[in-house]
């Protein structure tokens, strides 16, 4: 009795030794792996930490601009005449500053070379600024340096287009989402394979004509008076354009900035008009608004409907 009484004693632990060491064996890969995991995380978290750092922040950038302007179509390579030609670019940020730019169309494509007015920027990247972090530095667009500033060239798809881009500050060691928009209407008229819209045929003659004017743009809310009355002298077109209120004190067509004629009732401008069956992008500030504010809007003339009032 005593000995079957030993047996059975030994054998119940051997059982409980047997049962640990199982538990002992399972347990072991399960805390590894929690290990491993809890590792890849944390330097998963770190990567992503460092990345964001990379990446201006609210607070670090000044408000964006609007660029282009409302209603613009895209201009591809196809509808211009291979060549070089200067061209203006809107940047979505004033800290952004482009002195120069010009683009060359080849073959379909078209490159643009932007030089900067400093050497504030190591690269630009098309895309955002999150997208750069991720992207490996060979997808970086990097610069040469001319007489202290930096250029940067690459191809793009449109003008008249806005483009996703960022730039790395060489202080500040961050990168900044820009907005660029490569303005179409900066080119010459000989620029574009098909013409863009349409020149007063030289058979017109000197008088003064009505011709119907559609305004784009802004909040939809302004209006110009249709048909405007358009004066042709020695093959050049000056039309007479009459806003729904007298809030405009001075437009910008092309550039150039004109003043009202009169601010009485109406505002009313006399503009030039080159090219016709175009959307032709103008500006005009109005002074409606708590503080003067300049929009951007297009007048479209429509060349079919001029008629002579002379």
């Amino acid at each position: 009795m005593k000995k079957l009484f030993i047996y059975m004693l030994t054998s119940l632990l051997l059982t409980s030794v047997f049962s640990a060491c199982s538990a002992e064996n399972t347990a072991e890969p399960v805390s590894g792996e929690s290990s491993l995991s809890t590792e890849r995380e944390s330097a998963e978290g770190t990567e992503n930490t460092e990345n964001s750092e990379k990446i201006a922040q609210e607070g670090e950038t000044i408000a964006p601009e609007t660029v282009g302007y409302e209603g613009m179509t895209e201009v591809t390579a196809d509808m211009l005449v291979d060549g070089e030609y200067t061209i203006d670019v809107d940047s979505s940020s004033s800290m952004f500053k482009i002195s120069e730019c010009n683009l060359t169309v080849d073959s379909g494509t078209l490159r643009v070379k932007m030089t900067m007015s400093s050497d504030s920027y190591r690269w630009l990247f098309l895309g955002t600024a999150q997208e750069a972090v991720d992207a490996p530095e060979s997808d970086y667009i990097n610069f040469t340096e001319e007489n202290g500033v930096h250029i940067f060239e690459f191809d793009i798809d449109a003008l008249d287009k806005i483009v996703d881009c960022c730039a790395f500050s060489e202080k500040k060691e961050k990168w900044y989402d820009r907005q660029l928009v490569f303005r179409a209407d900066s080119l010459p008229s000989e620029a574009f394979s098909g013409g863009l819209g349409d020149s007063l045929p030289e058979s017109t003659a000197d008088g003064v004509y009505n011709i119907s004017v559609e305004l784009k743009g802004g909040s939809g809310k302004a209006s110009v008076q249709s048909p405007a009355k358009l004066t042709v002298k020695d093959g050049k077109a000056v039309a007479e354009i009459v806003w729904g209120s007298n809030n405009y004190d001075y437009m910008v067509v092309d550039g150039e900035k004109y003043e009202p004629v009169t601010m009485e009732e109406f505002s009313v401008f006399e503009i030039p008009v080159e090219i016709f069956n175009y959307d032709m992008p103008i500006s005009a500030d109005t002074i409606a608004m708590s503080t003067p504010h300049e929009i951007d809007y297009t007048l479209y003339f429509d060349l079919s409907s001029l008629e002579n009032l002379s």
